[in-house]
């Protein structure tokens, strides 16, 4: 899949962008602030129906504006185009279309257009809660599995009702009680077998990335902790409901499932130096898009890296140039503020390129090069 052209208006500080793209790297140079993360935001924005830093999608209307819209022109490996539309007004439900055809749900639309995004906001993955780590999880399999995803979904309207019954004053009904602990017993292993699955093929991908980033000077490792691997789910959950009842909340189930990050026998999160953390982030992404491309997805998933260089040393920032440069990837959006420092890189890859200038939320295209495929 390759995203051949983006219009933008009103998206965040961008008032009106027109981009063509390079099927092969894309890089957009500039200060922090100017709009280089946001640009790059949009793009995420086309494939997960929402903004990979806000989730109030109001917020991501410009401004002084009363709406956005972002559209994304795509090309398939065959040649088929295809138009994706979204738009949104302040106080009105946002439009999502695929080729002028409205989603009936937006949930349909995840995963046509996979999209792997590494930033710094993925620091929250080591130093965040558990919640980070599961959402992680949760964005590669929902790209790859629907049955997957609608088992989350179903889980979490259970879970939440739950929740509401146990939060009442008065006792609740133990019917209704035995109704929604049903539902996250019976999804909530759907959810746990597909995550154990996972894991365990996603492990030796993921510590071969790293491997080769670090060029073998530590050993990393992921573990998953989940309480289904007690017994029964519908066991636990309901001798936990005593508890569950006094707290006002559910205390056990798939939603408190753990990845433990180790850097060699210790939690990275302790143990890691910033470049050790970026370089295990990386890794992970990285892992994350081998398996979208390895797991049935019909096209090479877009690879957005947003300022990725900082805290890592040349050596790790070489190896990864190499790596994203290759055959192995498809369509790449880097964003960085040191323009000679990428110069040299991109000089290195030997791949189409073209360099893109933001300032103040306007985007230039300074230069780019188109060699043979």
């Amino acid at each position: 899949m390759i995203l051949k052209r983006i219009s933008i208006l009103n998206y965040k500080n961008l008032e009106q962008v027109e981009l063509d793209f390079s099927p092969k790297i894309n890089c957009f140079i500039g200060q922090n602030g100017m709009g280089k993360t946001n640009l790059l935001d949009a793009v995420y924005y086309l494939s997960f129906c929402k903004s990979a830093s806000n989730p109030i999608d109001s917020q991501n209307i410009r401004h002084g504006e009363e709406f956005f819209v972002v559209q994304g022109f795509y090309e398939l490996e065959d040649g088929t185009p295809e138009e994706i539309y979204c738009g949104l007004k302040r106080r009105q439900k946002k439009q999502f279309k695929r080729n002028k055809k409205e989603y009936p749900r937006l949930a349909d639309h995840i995963g046509f257009i996979p999209l792997i995004m590494v930033s710094p906001a993925d620091s929250d993955l080591i130093a965040g809660g558990s919640e980070e780590r599961r959402r992680f999880m949760d964005v590669v399999i929902s790209q790859y599995d629907r049955e997957y995803l609608e088992a989350l979904l179903r889980y979490n309207k259970a879970l939440q009702q739950r929740n509401t019954l146990l939060k009442q004053e008065e006792e609740p009904d133990s019917e209704l009680l035995d109704v929604w602990e049903e539902m996250m017993a019976e999804t909530g292993e759907t959810v746990y077998r597909k995550r154990a699955e996972f894991i365990h093929e996603f492990i030796p991908i993921f510590q071969s990335f790293y491997s080769y980033i670090s060029q073998d000077r530590e050993q990393v490792g992921l573990t998953y902790r989940s309480h289904a691997q007690r017994g029964a789910l519908i066991d636990v959950i309901r001798e936990s409901r005593p508890k569950d009842r006094i707290m006002g909340y559910s205390l056990h189930g798939i939603h408190k499932d753990e990845l433990d990050m180790q850097l060699g026998d210790y939690p990275i999160k302790r143990e890691g130096s910033q470049g050790q953390n970026k370089t295990y982030l990386i890794a992970l992404k990285l892992a994350q898009f081998n398996f979208l491309k390895r797991t049935g997805s019909r096209t090479l998933p877009i690879l957005l890296l947003d300022d990725i260089f900082d805290k890592l040393d040349a050596s790790r920032v070489e190896q990864i140039v190499k790596l994203v440069a290759g055959d192995s990837f498809g369509q790449i959006f880097i964003t960085d503020t040191n323009r000679d420092y990428l110069d040299q890189i991109l000089k290195k890859t030997e791949q189409n390129y073209r360099l893109f200038t933001i300032a103040d939320g306007s985007v230039t295209n300074i230069t780019g090069e188109e060699k043979e495929s």
